[in-house]
């Protein structure tokens, strides 16, 4: 039976510009092998399957399918995967905020109008990266040691650590080896020029999921903005550019709110239909 499908493009407003993701409705007879060959399949990022949830205090539940494996958590699969739950005639339990169920537990997404923002979930790993890793590190950016101003274990669940370089051009100027950097999960983080709309550029390096670098990144943005707000490196609200290394121009809203930072951006929808899995 054919599965209602959409592709939305993430963190932008503008179509082609973002983050795309594959959103698979209604997934609960699609064997998991399935989920996996259609990952592999769309080639995205992130490719998502929609569940009903187990946890009774969530709305829906989320399975997130990279080329090279399911993840417990990724950000730019929950907002894209909540715009097509609603979208479809999901209902939430509450008026102001969206409870998704995946791997790392209950994510909050709250509404703003027209854009989704999650909660950053709790760091699985945190404090600075250890000397051999981060020699690693810089060996396959091909920059000198100097160059990083700082560096921290950023892991909400797909295992990312990260580096400061000095300016956003010099981020954007990366060329990484990504044999180098091995199983590595990398972000690259850097500030933009006084008067630019936006305050960092970033980079994702994920190589061992199947995509050599992730356009837009919801969950990296997350665990960097715990720990550039909690350093006193980054304001509590601040905009990121991510993707112009690879033609996109997505845009991350970050804003720490009491004790919670959300991670916030617009979702365009670009396909809507159905998809034969096979199943």
């Amino acid at each position: 039976m054919p599965h209602r499908f959409h592709e939305v493009d993430v963190f932008t407003a503008v179509a082609l510009r973002g983050n795309p993701l594959a959103v698979v409705h209604a997934a609960e007879d699609v064997p998991e092998s399935a989920m996996a060959d259609f990952a592999r399949w769309t080639n995205f990022s992130e490719t998502t399957f929609l569940l009903p949830p187990v946890d009774p205090a969530a709305d829906y539940r989320v399975r997130i399918f990279t080329p090279g494996g399911e993840l417990p958590f990724a950000g730019h699969p929950t907002l894209g995967s909540c715009w097509a739950w609603l979208e479809a005639g999901g209902r939430p339990q509450a008026d102001d905020v969206v409870v998704q169920e995946c791997g790392v537990g209950l994510v909050p997404v709250r509404r703003d109008g027209q854009r989704l923002a999650f909660a950053a979930p709790p760091l699985r790993r945190s404090g600075p990266v250890a000397a051999d890793i981060l020699a690693r590190i810089v060996g396959a950016l091909g920059i000198a040691p100097e160059d990083v101003r700082g560096h921290a274990w950023v892991d909400n669940g797909p295992g990312w650590c990260a580096v400061m370089l000095p300016t956003a051009e010099a981020v954007l100027a990366l060329r990484p080896d990504a044999a180098a950097l091995g199983g590595l999960a990398l972000g690259v983080v850097g500030p933009q020029p006084d008067g630019h709309p936006t305050a960092f550029e970033v980079r994702a390096f994920v190589s061992t999921l199947g995509v050599a670098e992730d356009p837009v990144t919801g969950s990296l943005n997350a665990g960097l903005a715990q720990w550039l707000i909690g350093e006193g490196i980054a304001p509590a609200r601040y905009v990121v550019s991510q993707g112009a290394a690879l033609g996109r121009d997505g845009r991350v809203h970050v804003e720490r709110v009491g004790d919670d930072i959300w991670i916030g951006g617009d979702v365009t929808p670009i396909v809507a239909g159905a998809v034969s899995l096979g199943v």
